[in-house]
């Protein structure tokens, strides 16, 4: 799944070869699949188990890029701000620990590494100081960890969207301003883990990082009775590996630069940090949740540049080259809502008021 998922990113992007005509017939064999689980669901003849607190889902659609990762980061901070103590629950991904509950992250300690847990839960970790983050492939089982042994009085679940098993109060699901609904596929034909109907399951859909006259008449067809949110990725700042300092992005303009990026859209991330740029000597593209070696490290700093720049997500698997970690920058981007968060809270405390 993971090399078609590559395939279809490339294509989307204006990348890489056409996709294998061998992969639309398994699409549909996909999307059979999912439409009878869903189905299950639906119908109740699969349920989904209730814990006893609050959940908030924050998922999507599509394979990645919407930026679920600061999303999460945003809601926790809100629901923080608004005197709540959420903790959140990842599956995740790419770590060593398949499966097994894994406390990255008990809101006073950060307990576990990138390799055992996945880049995306110790970054969640890092960025919200004091809020427990537990990681496990069944998410009720990491619930379950919160309620036995961590203070918390709300869930968020990341990137939980179809993982019905566990019941969600709230589901958010974020879209790609760029393309709601890719091609219209499920993988391996396209990035749509389901069909675009599911996206009647949600309580709220954030859109994210429109275009200017972004015309949101494809998502209200498919859903015409959710609250359409917009949101914006923007950079904060600038983080300098070295000592642990921030600056601002105006301290790349009279550099040049080197960039590379192991997320789900890397032409984004590069797109982003263009206009910050003195100029960008060399960019370096790779799959999401890349895991670096040597060979990779010497094709980076190969490039003619005075400052290496990649993301927060990235950073977080390098530290295990702690020379080359030092000389990097990550440029670090934030979730805003436009125009301002005050009317998606109250639009999903009136949702778990329901």
């Amino acid at each position: 799944m993971a090399r078609s998922a590559d395939y279809v990113r490339n294509k989307l992007e204006g990348t890489g070869r056409a996709l294998p005509l061998v992969s639309f017939p398994l699409s549909l064999g996909y999307e059979a699949v999912v439409r009878l689980r869903n189905s299950c669901y639906d119908k109740k003849f699969l349920h989904a188990q209730k814990l006893p607190l609050p959940v908030i889902s924050v998922g999507n659609l599509t394979l990645g890029g919407t930026g679920k990762t600061p999303a999460v980061i945003m809601l926790a901070r809100l629901l923080k701000e608004r005197g709540y103590r959420p903790a959140v629950v990842s599956r995740g991904y790419g770590g060593r620990n398949r499966g097994a509950v894994t406390v990255v992250s008990d809101g006073g300690r950060i307990g576990a590494t990138s390799e055992e847990a996945g880049d995306e839960p110790v970054l969640i970790a890092e960025s919200l100081e004091n809020m427990p983050v537990v990681t496990a492939r069944r998410r009720v089982d990491a619930g379950q960890a919160v309620l036995r042994n961590l203070e918390a009085d709300l869930l968020i679940l990341d990137d939980a969207f179809q993982h019905r098993s566990l019941f969600r109060d709230v589901d958010i699901v974020l879209v790609d301003g760029d393309r709601p609904f890719g091609n219209g596929c499920i993988v391996p034909g396209g990035m749509l883990r389901e069909p675009p109907a599911g996206i009647r399951r949600a309580h709220l859909i954030i859109v994210t990082d429109a275009p200017p006259g972004f015309d949101a008449g494809e998502i209200e067809r498919v859903a015409p009775d959710i609250p359409i949110f917009m949101a914006q990725r923007r950079v904060e700042d600038i983080l300098d590996c070295s000592d642990g300092t921030a600056r601002s992005p105006e301290f790349l303009r009279n550099k040049r630069v080197a960039a590379f990026a192991g997320i789900a859209f890397p032409r984004r991330f590069r797109d982003t940090l263009l206009p910050w740029c003195g100029s960008l000597e060399a960019f370096f593209s790779f799959s999401d949740h890349h895991v670096y070696d040597e060979r990779d490290i010497r094709e980076i700093r190969a490039a003619d540049a005075d400052v290496i720049v990649t993301t927060e997500k990235d950073g977080v698997r390098l530290r295990r080259f702690p020379e080359f970690y030092r000389s990097l920058r990550l440029l670090r981007i934030g979730m805003h809502i436009i125009p301002s968060p005050e009317e998606l809270m109250t639009t999903l405390f009136e949702k778990l008021r329901q």
